[in-house]
């Protein structure tokens, strides 16, 4: 029903609140594994352009070198560091944090790899402390802007994402997908895949994503670290090549 300007029922209720919607962590989420959002985390390729270089993958690998790279590379590391991280947070203990992140750091064996870690890290940490306005995010970005932590992307995620209140599994699912739309871009760029291909490639990856979740939950940090060394070893060449599409 029409109302005039002055009659105060025409007003709109008050903005809805994340306590009322229940979708604050949700949307966190998709912010922050949006293509869009600028951490620097879709300039990589997680040495898919070095297996490209080798003439070691093609497009019906492409998918198979997917699935190794979530279960025994960043699965391992980088999934079972971010949850680990996310649960030191939310516990307040940045100390804890500090050594998740020195041991996913000391487990990246090439230049590349931690150059590639830790720029997007601490890109991700500034921008979260601007965007999402939370101590523990300030906190530690001080942390590594002092070098007393590297600051690698995984757990520079676990921190924004406890300091956001998403939950830990829905935060190590949410990176690990970004991770995979990350790949599929990279895939597209070198040709191995088309728009289309890449969302089927993105679909086929989700009971792997799962399975690497429910590890990365289960998982320790003695237990910190990847078993993919054909992608050290593509890594490592690639920071060689003469032209590169990628910073890994």
């Amino acid at each position: 029903m029409y109302r005039n300007e002055g009659d105060t029922a025409a007003e709109p209720p008050p903005a809805m609140t994340e306590a009322v919607t229940g979708l604050g962590p949700l949307l966190v989420s998709l912010q922050l594994t949006d293509s869009a959002f600028p951490s620097g985390f879709y300039t990589l390729s997680h040495s898919l352009e070095g297996f490209a270089q080798a003439g070691a993958v093609g497009p019906a690998t492409v998918p198979a070198l997917l699935r190794d790279l979530l279960l025994h590379g960043v699965g391992p590391a980088d999934a079972t560091a971010l949850a680990l991280a996310h649960r030191a947070t939310a516990a307040g203990d940045p100390a804890a944090v500090v050594r998740i992140d020195e041991h996913l750091f000391a487990t990246k064996l090439g230049r590349e790899m931690r150059q590639a870690a830790t720029r997007t890290g601490r890109q991700l940490l500034d921008l979260g402390r601007e965007v999402f306005d939370r101590p523990e995010i300030s906190d530690y970005l001080g942390r590594v802007a002092r070098r007393e932590a590297p600051g690698t992307q995984a757990v520079a995620a676990g921190v924004i994402y406890a300091a956001t209140g998403v939950p830990v599994r829905h935060a190590v699912a949410a990176d690990l997908f970004a991770f995979c739309v990350s790949f599929a871009g990279a895939a597209l760029r070198l040709r191995l895949t088309d728009h289309r291909s890449a969302q089927t490639l993105l679909r086929g990856a989700a009971p792997v994503i799962e399975a690497a979740v429910e590890a990365a939950l289960r998982r320790e940090l003695d237990d910190v670290g990847a078993t993919v060394f054909a992608s050290d070893i593509m890594s490592g060449r690639h920071e060689r090549a003469e032209a590169r599409l990628f910073a890994s």
